[in-house]
């Protein structure tokens, strides 16, 4: 890398003059650098809630780059531009550089055009660089240090393992035997190594780095087949990676225990154990239920009738009053055992509880948040179903009434239009038919926009996928095939007829005016029929007035219409008067139509009977609406005062978890009174759910009256319910702090005035800003220089262990008792051990028995049992083995 790689004088930077020329000839070296490079700076990158895909893009524009350097050396860099230019990206690449110069280190032909430019070979070479300075220059081992004294660590650490020779950095790790034995030095349960074998390279390091990354949080940066497929693998690669090892193993904390507190930590152990168990019973019943309810809740499948989706409305409502809300409850029990037991781990200075895997209250919540989520989606889609199966319904009706209509009016039609009277008809009977036929023709128009209609109302059944619509598209299609058939018989007699009337003469005109204006009268009265006994769907008071006002004006042309029938009655009497007074051979029948007074009179008379029986359905459905509004009024008058009680009660909890005064005692009995008054308040929420079923019942989809809905009121009835529980379970672990470390009221008066003052924006909890001004503000020395943010960094990492970014008043209370605290000190728990030990340096397990109750004695010997003594008293415990079995491996 001799031009780009920094060129320090210290021993671990060892110029490589042909790094780049390899580069070039062999690629893999290029992927194998792209890979291991791009891990190791994700395993980094992660902390800060970020990551990189491509290694020679992702730092282009310097800010990851500078995130980078910031999160591994713990320090503050120049503020980065945010300007999307190229100037803005090349100073922040220079900023960048600029903190590694600081550093020590001297950048050769490393320039910020070439990163931001892409430049892999010079962005490998940066990463390389940083990677040397900050992972790899501090290992010191035995008066050598960087390569050599990472080499020399390696050496030493696989000396007793057959078939390992770490000799190098490259050839020596290709059978994978050198990464296995590094673990198995370190982690031994991990690795079965007797079972390796030299000559499967691509298993051992398979293995490797599965168990690195799965149990040492080691970053896969390598792939087997890489190493294996490569005559000599990366150097740099490997040192990476081998690095990380080192820093992984190097950090292995210890842990101390003490005699004196055997038994009560035993006794803890079962007792947070069966915590733990139950834990996991209870989350794992919970989320089975929701894994078993969301499939159910997830069923789309839509029913063919009305009463079959009510049906599935009443087994939804159901559940939301039986089955429910028993669940919501265990939810709650469940976060306020777990906070318990993570209380009672940090009084114990054990390591807090983690659940198996997809059983964590976040998991928990999640699968909640998803079971509510399709919920709501499954309300929505029964109603929605609803109201599509109801408007099916409507559109089903009024295509049978419009079809069985034109059916009737059709039926005779096309043997008629077939007829050929004309050929033996007299000259009056000729023009007679001719004038028929053109009142026909008339009579045929009227008809179009009801053909029209039946098409329209069909096709509108087939995109509301009705489930009948085989037998509605076949009746349609029948209706519409003949009603083509019609239109061609039509035309042909039509111009038969035309050519018939040069050698016919006149006709009465009577008859014709007679046939024009009944036509249209009967063709109005069937639509009058027809829309008098339309059904009709409303859902508001606005909309059934307007239908109303519609009959009404309706009912105001019915004079006009009366006079049009008797004027048409005239005509046809003046007819029968002419045939009276001349004894025309007519018959007595009009050859133009085949309406007849009769007819109109008895289309009439049952026009009249209709208009009441309509009157009385619009004053029905008028009523029903009015009885729909109380309703609703009567749930936004309750619903409007029972979601601003929740808002406030919701407030108020705050309010009192921030500003407790009094004892411990006071404030969680003043909770439980006001927890009882919370509950005290649920006939209310009863009260509006039956107001709320009600509503559904009548099918009503909107309230003007009120923008909250029911599911609303549950939620923030359940947050609350939630919300007083915890409160009054952090009271009741205070409370359970207090006592364990024996702290006065007047501490815990102290600490609560602390941490309020600095709780500026009342959360409840502290920002890493606002908790380390607290402290300094108790008399921490914390400065701003690297030693003053070690030690924050530390305390950090007590308070806030899951790197939430917050400090709870709980956590905040447990650090400042500990810290307080002046028992259980290293010497002491040493001394301890030596006084049931004695010279000797060990303990057996008779001893145990000997000096414990008999349960707590087999309890702590059932744990011992995997941990061996020495070599010369089979069955007894050193210091150190006494101490893992008791606490375990992750607290030494």
């Amino acid at each position: 890398m001799d031009h780009y790689d920094s060129q320090q004088t210290n021993d671990y930077m060892q110029p490589e003059e042909d790094w780049d020329r390899d580069l070039l000839l062999d690629p893999a070296w290029e992927k194998q650098q792209r890979k291991t490079f791009t891990a190791w700076c994700n395993s980094h990158l992660r902390k800060a809630g970020t990551q990189i895909e491509n290694i020679e893009e992702d730092f282009r524009d310097g800010l990851k780059l500078m995130l980078l350097l910031e999160v591994i050396s713990g320090e503050r860099l120049a503020k980065p531009e945010r300007g999307k230019m190229r100037v803005h990206k090349i100073s922040n690449v220079n900023k960048a550089l600029d903190f590694i110069a600081s550093k020590g280190v001297k950048l050769v032909s490393i320039g910020a055009e070439e990163i931001v430019d892409g430049n892999v070979k010079m962005t490998l070479g940066m990463i390389w660089t940083i990677i040397l300075r900050f992972a790899i220059q501090d290992i010191s081992v035995e008066e050598t240090s960087a390569k050599e004294g990472l080499l020399l660590w390696c050496q030493r650490k696989t000396a007793p393992y057959k078939n390992v020779n770490i000799q190098n950095f490259h050839i020596s790790w290709k059978d994978g035997l050198g990464f296995c034995a590094l673990i198995h030095r370190h982690r031994p349960e991990l690795i079965d190594y007797g079972k390796l074998r030299k000559d499967d390279p691509l298993t051992n390091l398979n293995t490797a780095f599965d168990v690195a990354e799965k149990y040492l949080d080691i970053p896969k940066m390598l792939d087997a087949e890489d190493i294996v497929g490569t005559a000599r693998p990366d150097e740099k690669a490997i040192m990476t990676y081998v690095s990380s090892f080192y820093h992984a193993f190097s950090g292995a904390q210890k842990a101390e225990t003490a005699a004196n507190r055997i038994c009560k930590v035993l006794a803890v152990n079962q007792e947070n154990e069966q915590l733990m168990e139950d834990y996991e019973k209870l989350a794992s019943d919970l989320l089975e239920w929701i894994r078993r309810t969301i499939p159910w809740l997830e069923n789309r499948v839509p029913e063919n009738t009305m009463h079959a989706m009510q049906q599935k409305l009443e087994d939804f409502r159901d559940y939301r009053r039986l089955h429910k809300p028993p669940k919501v409850q265990e939810k709650c029990q469940l976060e306020i055992n777990f906070n318990t037991l993570q209380t009672k781990l940090r009084l114990s200075n054990r390591p807090a509880f983690m659940p198996s895997e997809g059983r964590m209250v976040s998991d928990i919540n999640n699968a909640w948040g998803c079971l509510e989520q399709v919920e709501k989606g499954y309300e929505e889609w029964l109603l929605n179903e609803i109201r599509r199966l109801e408007r099916l319904d409507h559109l089903a009706e009024k295509f049978r009434q419009k079809a069985s209509i034109h059916e009737a009016w059709t039926d005779g039609k096309e043997a008629m239009l077939r007829q050929k009277d004309y050929e033996t008809a007299t000259l009056s009977e000729i023009k007679a038919l001719l004038k028929k036929h053109e009142a026909f023709e008339s009579d045929l128009a009227a008809h179009q926009d009801r053909v029209e209609q039946i098409a329209a109302i069909a096709q509108e059944l087939n995109e509301l996928d009705y489930y009948d619509s085989p037998s509605v598209n076949a009746r349609c299609q029948k209706i519409c095939d003949q009603w083509d058939n019609l239109g061609a018989l039509t035309q042909k007699r039509r111009e038969a007829l035309e050519r018939t009337e040069k050698l016919l003469e006149t006709i009465d005109q009577l008859y014709l005016e007679y046939a024009k204006r009944a036509a249209p009268f009967n063709n109005w009265m069937e639509g009058a029929m027809e829309d008098l006994q339309d059904t009709f769907i409303v859902h508001t008071i606005e909309e059934i007035q307007g239908l109303t006002t519609a009959h009404e004006q309706f009912k105001a042309t019915l004079p006009d219409a009366d006079k049009e029938r008797l004027a048409i009655l005239g005509i046809h009497n003046e007819v029968s008067k002419i045939v009276q007074t001349y004894h025309v051979n007519m018959a007595g029948t009009n050859p133009y139509t085949t309406i007849t007074p009769q007819e109109i009179n008895g289309k009439w008379d049952h026009v009249r009977q209709l208009v009441p029986r309509r009157d009385q359905a619009l004053t029905e459905e008028h009523a029903r609406q009015q009885h729909n509004e109380r309703l609703r009024k009567q749930f936004g008058a309750q619903a409007n005062v029972i979601g601003p009680w929740i808002q406030t009660k919701m407030e108020e909890i705050g309010r009192i978890s921030i500003e407790m005064h009094g004892t411990l005692e006071d404030q969680l009995s003043h909770l439980r009174q006001y927890e009882k008054s919370i509950v005290n308040y649920k006939p209310k929420i009863d009260q509006l759910e039956g107001d709320h079923q009600l509503i559904q019942e009548a099918l009503i989809f909107d309230n003007k009256h009120t923008n909250y809905t029911m599911e609303h009121i549950r939620v923030g009835w359940e947050q609350l319910l939630t919300t007083i529980a915890r409160t009054i379970n952090e009271v009741e672990n205070q409370i359970l702090t207090r006592d364990a470390k024996g702290i006065s009221q007047e501490q815990m008066n102290e600490f609560r005035a602390s941490f309020n003052h600095f709780d500026r924006d009342h959360s409840g909890t502290l920002g890493p800003e606002e908790f380390k001004a607290c402290l300094i503000s108790l008399g921490y020395d914390i400065g701003n220089d690297p030693q003053g943010e070690a030690e924050f960094a530390r305390i950090m990492s007590i308070v806030d262990p899951n790197r939430l970014g917050v400090v709870t008043f709980q956590a905040f209370i447990d650090f400042m008792s500990r810290e307080t605290a002046d028992t259980d000190t290293a010497d002491q728990v040493m001394a301890s051990f030596k006084i049931l030990a004695g010279d000797k340096n060990y303990i057996t397990m008779e001893e145990l028995r000997r000096e414990l109750p008999p349960d707590q004695a087999e309890y702590c010997i059932a744990r011992m049992a995997p941990y061996t003594g020495p070599d010369s008293v089979p069955g007894a415990l050193d210091y150190m083995s006494f101490s893992t079995a008791l606490y375990g491996e992750s607290d030494l």
